[in-house]
């Protein structure tokens, strides 16, 4: 959660602040609002290129 969290807040794309971040069992799940579909892709390549991640669930919502 902390490195996919420290991802985001690096990326220049992706609002870390608006997109929650829950790890269980080596599945990152991504909740919250993303301004575009490109951020909202942005933010599940980021989780999924974080080392000990085995899955990503992406429940983010795109709002304008």
């Amino acid at each position: 959660t902390t490195r996919v969290k420290g991802k985001f807040a690096a990326d220049k794309t992706v609002a870390a602040t608006s997109i929650s971040v829950e790890t269980l069992n080596g599945t990152v799940q991504l909740s919250g609002f993303a301004k575009s579909a490109t951020e909202k892709d942005k933010a599940e390549m980021l989780a999924r290129g974080t080392s000990g991640v085995r899955g990503v669930k992406n429940d983010i919502v795109v709002r304008p």
